[in-house]
């Protein structure tokens, strides 16, 4: 190991603080990509809370927005919610670190509305530990770490944890494109 170090200290004092701040410029770099290449394959920060969808009273507020992908659904403060396709029905696959990269929409009390969308098929199950999860024409819904803005869909297409994660329509079902 003294060796590897001998030609920074031989060529100057100043060679070991230059090599430090270039390996600070290339972990800033790699963390400030554009995309959503950094939560592709690792997990978001663990400090992330689950979503909740925004409404009154405990109630759960669904909304449909326009985008790129098409009309898609997002929750009342204009996150767009996303399917797992590695859930089974309405049992949620997401736990642990992919609950921290996908937040699950979660509710709080009885009500849930779908603001000009299909109320009928909004529905919610019991995740492990006992919260509620809001579930969608029977997808277990979940919120994306990496999208910082409502209307934001960076998840879109990603594999992470397993399977696929896409957007859904008004009517329940999978944006593949995008």
């Amino acid at each position: 190991m003294i060796r590897f170090f001998g030609p920074l200290r031989a060529r100057g004092r100043l060679r070991m603080p230059l090599a430090a701040a270039a390996a600070l410029v290339v972990v800033a770099a790699t963390g400030c990509s554009s995309g959503n290449v950094g939560w592709r394959y690792g997990a978001a920060p663990s400090s992330a809370p689950p979503a909740r969808a925004s409404g009154t009273a405990g109630g759960a507020v669904l909304t449909l927005r326009h985008t790129a992908l098409g009309t898609i659904l997002t929750t009342g403060r204009g996150l767009t919610v996303y399917a797992f396709e590695a859930d089974h029905g309405t049992t949620s696959a997401c736990t642990g670190a992919c609950a921290a990269a996908w937040p699950p929409v979660t509710i709080s009390g009885a009500r849930i509305t779908v603001a000009d969308g299909a109320g009928a098929l909004a529905g919610q199950i019991t995740r492990p530990g006992g919260a509620r999860q809001l579930t969608y024409a029977g997808h277990p819904l979940y919120t994306f770490a990496g999208d910082a803005s409502p209307g934001a869909t960076n998840g879109q297409g990603s594999q992470a944890f397993g399977a696929r994660w896409d957007v859904l329509t008004a009517v329940g079902q999978e944006v593949t494109g995008g």
